[in-house]
């Protein structure tokens, strides 16, 4: 576990919400979330799962087809694909198609650079053909901020496989959904998402023809190597009063935490893929793991909070579709 355990708290959350003894609910499952693992290509500076190459764990195709049940039973709007690189688990084709041919509503997180490796010839190609949207990792338009952020050449890996995306019909004008996603490269929080978007847009498209559907801003919260950087540097108490400084009432209505539920790779359930990396599994007397599901009681279970929720709260809001307010 990383060094992030020393700022966190189950408490503070729940006092800057105003939400009472009670604490934080959910307010449905319209998401249902798949962590398929930890191993990745890549080995970025503010990953918060701490992901690289010599992770191992995985999600088992047992488990995969335990998600697809729960997605049916809830009836929920959307499998949500992320992890480390998901392409690298083995079982990730069968999965997506297990779920489009039950007739859910499949999205994927992709690093982009994992699509160039040589076990995922035909990935891009599948992944139309089952209709799958994307949510694709660039926090710059500009390559020193990537691959400082990224490892050397992301950048221009990157940009390479989001033209052979366009190819493909992915970020077109009538494609298929190819969202980018921001993430700032320092202990700051990330500017306005529409003004980012057309900032990003103008670049891409004007110094390598590339186009996308929309831009997702994430604040980077403070768990994993991006903790691990602010300790280091001595910005943990600054970073913490910047997201606490900033809390914004209006962003707790639409927490993706309210909306979703999120499968480890272990099977087990948890609130978020932030409280994952905490280790922090669904708590307060309801089911903690796909084996036992209850949909009528995880709808509306009470959410497991701590200070690293205030990243969610701050500013415009962070989740995984991006800016909340």
């Amino acid at each position: 576990m990383s060094q992030a355990s020393s700022i966190t708290g189950q408490n503070s959350f729940e006092n800057l919400t105003s939400a009472g003894s009670d604490g934080l609910r959910a307010m449905g499952i319209d998401t249902v979330q798949a962590n398929v693992g930890l191993r990745c290509n890549q080995n970025c500076s503010h990953c918060h799962l701490e992901c690289s190459p010599n992770r191992t764990e995985q999600m088992d195709f047992q488990t995969m087809s335990a998600v697809k049940s729960v997605a049916l039973m809830t009836g929920a709007s959307l499998v949500d694909i992320t992890g480390s690189a998901p392409e690298l688990n083995p079982h990730l084709r069968r999965f997506i198609t297990e779920l489009h041919d039950a007739g859910l509503d499949v999205q994927v997180r992709t690093n982009l650079t994992v699509l160039l490796e040589s076990s995922q010839e035909g990935m891009i190609d599948f992944m139309r053909d089952c209709g799958v949207r994307l949510v694709a990792s660039l926090p710059c338009y500009l390559q020193e901020n990537v691959d400082a952020q990224r490892g050397k050449n992301t950048f221009a890996r990157s940009i390479e496989v989001i033209c052979l995306l366009n190819r493909s019909g992915y970020g077109i004008p009538g494609g298929l959904q190819l969202n980018l996603v921001y993430n700032p490269p320092g202990a700051s929080l990330p500017g306005d998402q529409v003004e980012l978007e057309a900032d990003y847009r103008s670049e891409l498209l004007s110094r390598f023809g590339v186009s996308f559907s929309h831009l997702l801003t994430i604040t980077n919260l403070p768990l994993g190597r991006f903790a691990d950087m602010l300790i280091s540097d001595g910005l943990e108490d600054k970073y913490m009063q910047l997201l606490e400084k900033s809390f914004n009432p209006a962003t707790v209505e639409n927490l993706m935490c309210r909306h979703q539920i999120c499968v480890g790779f272990d099977g087990r359930l948890f609130d978020c893929d932030f409280n994952l990396a905490l280790n922090l599994t669904i708590d307060h007397g309801v089911p903690n793991h796909i084996s036992n599901f209850d949909p009528a009681i995880l709808r509306c279970r009470r959410i497991v909070t701590g200070k690293h929720c205030l990243g969610c709260t701050a500013g415009h809001g962070s989740s995984c579709s991006g800016a909340l307010a």
